[in-house]
């Protein structure tokens, strides 16, 4: 739920909807009000969070925006009930300092949150097509950063530990592996024929393998792509790939036999399509 980019707006609307009726409906004052209505807002908050946790950034943001939402609540709802009290020649009903720190934290928030939007869905086409201009019909600038942060740091760390172990039978096991495309200079857009050569520690091809990997596009994992390697030969294995886009791949290579696993990074570089004649 709070991952959702409408969450927080309709979250802050909310607050100020249940504290219109606390305020209209019980004998609370405006700052007992806005203290019950941010404590409610933020415990809501921490309960979606044990459902579905965003992260403590995503957290922390949802927490402080919604605290000084109550602020600003009780802040005009004290100073209405002292000039209700004043008469309506009293004393200006809203001090400037209160009002700075209010504009500042509203103005913060905002910018956050359209850094939040940019960075998930990107520019809107028609604000990116002003701002970054195509210099070539077949160029396509790409605002949009998915390359997410992972939080899970538990989970990560029992992972890099299965990776260690991993690298360690690797090693003892000793196969040789050679890997590379038929054409020295792959093209993106078109298909290419990638190969894996697999032998032992003592050069005898490991054949009946499973290989498979992925192309990872550092600047967006959503071009990454997955392939399959059929044998064409003991221990010779090949297939046909589309990259997408020009410039740097990373390449995670996987091959399996029985319960052995060997798996081996590597970068690869496309260039750009050659024009159709």
């Amino acid at each position: 739920m709070l991952e959702s980019l409408l969450a927080l707006p309709l979250g802050a609307g909310a607050e100020v909807l249940l504290f219109l009726v606390l305020y209209r409906l019980t004998p609370m004052s405006g700052k007992q009000t806005a203290v019950v209505v941010a404590m409610l807002a933020v415990t809501a908050v921490f309960l979606d969070s044990l459902v579905d946790w965003p992260g403590a950034d995503v957290l922390s943001m949802y927490v402080a925006v919604l605290l000084v939402a109550g602020y600003l609540l009780g802040i005009i709802s004290s100073a209405y009930e002292q000039r209700q009290q004043e008469g309506a020649q009293g004393r200006r009903w809203f001090h400037w300092g209160p009002a700075v720190i209010v504009i500042f934290f509203v103005t913060l928030f905002a910018l956050d949150g359209v850094f939040v939007v940019i960075a998930k869905q990107g520019l809107p086409r028609h604000i990116a097509d002003w701002l970054l201009p195509k210099q070539d019909q077949k160029e396509e600038v790409n605002s949009v950063f998915p390359g997410v942060v992972a939080r899970d740091f538990q989970k990560k760390e029992a992972l890099y530990n299965a990776y260690l172990e991993q690298v360690k039978r690797q090693r003892a096991r000793g196969w040789q592996v050679s890997k590379g495309w038929l054409d020295d200079t792959p093209r993106a857009g078109r298909p290419e024929t990638f190969q894996v050569r697999v032998k032992d520690r003592n050069g005898v091809p490991v054949a009946s393998a499973s290989v498979s990997g992925t192309f990872q596009r550092p600047s967006d994992s959503r071009r990454d792509q997955p392939f399959v390697l059929k044998e064409v030969e003991p221990g010779l294995y090949r297939g046909q790939l589309i990259l997408p886009e020009p410039g740097m791949w990373h390449l995670v290579l996987q091959i399996r036999r029985g319960k052995q696993l060997h798996e081996v990074h590597a970068d690869t570089s496309v260039k750009v399509a050659e024009p159709a004649s």
